[in-house]
């Protein structure tokens, strides 16, 4: 009984101390907010047709749909083309800076509204991709996606550096931005441009309502304990949301497994034949010839697509056979996005596997991205100084401070080599006590 006590305890304190995977929500983050701003700037010359008035699907159908299923979309709230022309550069611009992780909770938020917007405006467009990253723009809203390789978790660091040098730096973006956004969504639940989803709009309050009071504990309390209580609830919800999207991705892979299973194309082994054969799924004709070439290699990717997507789920207690069919995965996803022409469908399905990524992996990945950054900003790559030529026409290097051999005091500027006194009469002699060559 005890062992079993402690064993919960355990549990408990972990889920409680820390936000779980935090590399794993970032590159959740990268990969989403990537995925989503490919695709705004790939289709911007058919921005029209997608979402806009120019579609199939008219502004007024769009808004019978939304009245009866009552999904939440800013883009009904005016038929105006400058209104649809800045939503769209606005969502563009939300996933830029969710990407780059600045102000990782509030852009979260608009990535979601960005998200949202566009697909409920037109339902049918699009593939199974954009299922999956409107799920997930909703669970990213429930984590602590910044604590690395984020713009944030690089702030976070200098103003724990200016605390620790005795420095109070206070952040006056936050409360602007959070003042902003907090008075356009008063406008618009005031003007009934909330009315028909109670999720989105309940959502959008309570985040803004937790930003407020994360601000005014850490402003105003004077003990740690009010801070370490929102802390773990935010851990507590952060850690619920990974789960949840753990549960998502091996609910994906396992239903398409299992409805796979009851197709008589899976059953015999021609499925994989025939999509790669539709003009619709075919950029690469001769591609998709020389994949379905030989039967033999045509049955066993279609064997082994349906025994990975079903047994994947089950593979999540052994770490080793997951990790192997989880390369498989990211493998099967990297040819589809070529051979059947669905890179955006193929990018979403590799960031929600990415949750399952082990974490040494990840900072492997990490460390090589860092030394790849130092290499280009080296001096080697630099272009040279501008050379000067004397009079015979041979090339002299143009004198700079700091260059090899030269001396140079805190602020560049060249010294002597050995110390003049101002009268330049001579060496200067030390003071007394000095040694010579250092500063009075």
């Amino acid at each position: 009984m005890n062992r079993f006590s402690t064993k919960v305890s355990g549990a408990v304190a972990r889920v409680t101390d820390a936000a779980l995977g935090p590399h794993q929500t970032a590159v959740i983050r990268i990969g989403f907010s990537a995925t989503w701003l490919l695709f705004l700037l790939r289709e911007f010359p058919h921005r029209q047709e997608l979402y806009g008035p120019d579609g199939p699907w008219a502004w007024d159908l769009a808004d019978q749909l939304v009245g009866s299923n009552g999904a939440f979309t800013a883009l009904l709230w005016s038929n105006n083309q400058g209104w649809f022309e800045a939503l769209y550069l606005l969502a563009a611009v939300w996933s830029v800076l969710l990407l780059l992780g600045w102000r990782t909770r509030t852009m979260s938020v608009l990535f979601m509204v960005g998200v949202l917007s566009l697909q409920n405006r037109s339902v049918f467009m699009g593939d199974g991709g954009d299922n999956v990253l409107h799920l997930m723009a909703v669970y990213l809203v429930f984590t602590r996606c910044g604590q690395v390789w984020s713009l944030d978790a690089r702030r976070a660091r200098r103003t724990d550096e200016a605390r620790a040098r005795g420095e109070r730096p206070q952040d006056r973006t936050g409360p602007a931005l959070w003042g902003v956004l907090g008075f356009l969504l008063l406008l618009a639940t005031l003007a009934g441009r909330m009315d028909g989803d109670w999720f989105v709009p309940t959502l959008l309050w309570a985040v803004w309502l937790a930003q407020a009071l994360w601000w005014l504990v850490g402003r105003c309390a004077r003990t740690p304990q009010p801070r370490a209580l929102l802390d773990v609830v935010t851990n507590i919800v952060h850690n619920g949301a990974l789960l949840v999207i753990m549960a998502e991705a091996c609910l994906i892979y396992a239903t398409a497994g299992w409805y796979k299973i009851q197709g008589s194309r899976w059953q015999d082994g021609t499925a994989v034949h025939y999509p790669l054969h539709l003009e619709y799924f075919s950029p690469w004709p001769a591609l998709g010839d020389l994949l379905t070439a030989s039967g033999t290699l045509v049955m066993l990717v279609t064997y082994g697509t349906v025994a990975v997507q079903v047994a994947f789920p089950f593979t999540l207690f052994n770490r080793r056979v997951k990790n192997v069919l989880l390369a498989l995965m990211v493998t099967e996803h990297a040819v589809i996005a070529v051979a059947l022409g669905l890179p955006f469908f193929s990018l979403a399905m590799i960031a929600a596997d990415a949750v399952f990524l082990p974490t040494s992996f990840l900072c492997r990945l990490g460390h090589v991205f860092t030394r790849l950054c130092a290499w280009v900003r080296s001096p080697v790559l630099r272009i040279p100084p501008r050379t000067r030529r004397h009079s015979g026409g041979a090339p002299v290097p143009a004198p700079r401070a700091g260059s090899p051999g030269e001396p140079v005091d805190r602020v560049g500027r060249m010294e002597p080599e050995e110390p003049v006194d101002r009268a330049g009469q001579g060496p200067a002699v030390p003071a007394p006590g000095k040694a010579p060559g250092t500063r009075p």
